[in-house]
């Protein structure tokens, strides 16, 4: 064989070979294709997106806020009377029932003093019908004639005056009584009290210091919050139609606690320009506490038929939000947007949008205007 002969045979094993390689590559593409994966176009320059609808939804209006609990009530128990501390029924940090004996105080002074008003009262009764018994004989010499009026008015002024000493000494005992009982001292209220700040021995002094204890009653309870003043006219729009439902979720809670909204203050704050808001919880299980900051969620209704996308879709930027929409030619392009409320996952958007657009869900990063796309994933 030639030379030449044997150039023109290496030639034409060449061209079968690229031919072959050429269908094969159809072939997988078809493959590819049919399959249902998603091919990439020819255009290497294209970037891969995650892609959504812009849709129209119903979404609950929410507003999202830091509250502190709040004690339900709180009372300062004092001791009514002075006395010396003799025990103490509670422990610090315990849960008390309204009517559960705090603490007792040294009894013998007052069961003295109301001693000393029984044989008080017992005297005087004996005075009284004494002087009863006169009375009634001047009555009776005085219509005879026999004593003047002056003597029978001196009888009537003395038995008059002990049957007024008896009622004094009736009223003495029923405040010895009274104050005799002030020596056990009762929770007024369900709660938990605080920390421990008498002991046995100690002295108190009437509706004075030092304090007994603090009760904190924790269920129900209240968190106070805060939000921004524009919201105002839809609170009290709401609230007038029903009871606004709040959720309360303290630091690693596994789920929020349900209460409604009881309070709207009377004034805005000037220096923040929010208004104070208060909800009741009935806190059965006490994991909010007095104090305790938790995530506050108040629920003003729904709106209904607005557009919304997922929120990964909404960019910040030095003009404000946009978003990248894909256009029918599969190139990206920015569009500034204006929105409003996010609620799981999905935000509210005001302007800049339309129904049935596509907009970029992720992969915005490498994106510029007029960027080509395809499409990696679709949600």
């Amino acid at each position: 064989m030639s030379r030449v002969a044997k150039v023109l045979a290496l030639i034409s094993l060449l061209s079968v070979l690229v031919l072959a390689g050429c269908t094969g590559s159809d072939a997988s593409t078809q493959a590819s294709t049919t399959s249902g994966a998603i091919a990439r176009p020819q255009d290497a320059a294209a970037v891969p997106v995650i892609v959504a609808k812009v849709e129209r939804s119903t979404i609950p209006v929410e507003l999202h806020a830091i509250g502190a609990g709040q004690a339900f009530q709180t009372v300062s128990v004092e001791s009514q009377v002075a006395g010396i501390v003799k025990e103490v029924h509670y422990r610090q940090g315990q849960f008390v029932r309204k009517g559960d004996l705090l603490i007792t105080l040294d009894k013998d002074l007052l069961l003295a003093t109301l001693a000393q008003s029984e044989a008080a009262l017992a005297k005087d009764k004996a005075l009284a019908r004494l002087n009863q018994v006169e009375l009634q004989r001047s009555d009776q010499l005085y219509k005879q004639g026999i004593i003047p009026q002056q003597q029978y008015d001196q009888s009537l002024a003395t038995s008059t005056a002990s049957q007024a000493t008896v009622s004094a000494d009736e009223a003495a005992i029923r405040t010895a009584k009274i104050q005799l009982s002030y020596c056990s001292i009762y929770a007024p209220i369900s709660g938990v009290t605080g920390a421990q700040l008498v002991y046995p021995g100690a002295t108190v002094k009437s509706n004075d210091l030092p304090i007994l204890v603090v009760i904190n009653q924790v269920s129900p309870i209240y968190v106070h919050f805060s939000v921004p003043q524009q919201y105002l006219q839809s609170i009290k729009r709401s609230i007038a139609r029903s009871r606004l439902p709040v959720q309360a979720t303290p630091p690693n809670a596994a789920a929020a606690e349900k209460g409604v909204l009881t309070f709207v203050n009377n004034s805005v704050d000037v220096t923040t320009g929010t208004i104070g808001l208060m909800a009741s919880f009935p806190n059965a299980d006490h994991h909010l506490w007095p104090g305790q900051f938790s995530n506050v969620l108040l629920g003003l209704g729904e709106q209904q038929n607005v557009l919304v996308v997922p929120s990964e879709t909404v960019q910040a930027g030095q003009q404000g939000d946009y978003v990248f929409v894909v256009r029918p030619d599969m190139t990206a392009d920015v569009r500034p947007v204006k929105v409003g409320h996010t609620v799981n996952g999905k935000t509210e958007v005001l302007q800049g949008l339309s129904a049935g657009e596509t907009v970029v869900t992720d992969g915005q990063v490498r994106l510029v205007p007029g960027t080509k796309v395809y499409f990696s994933k679709s949600l």
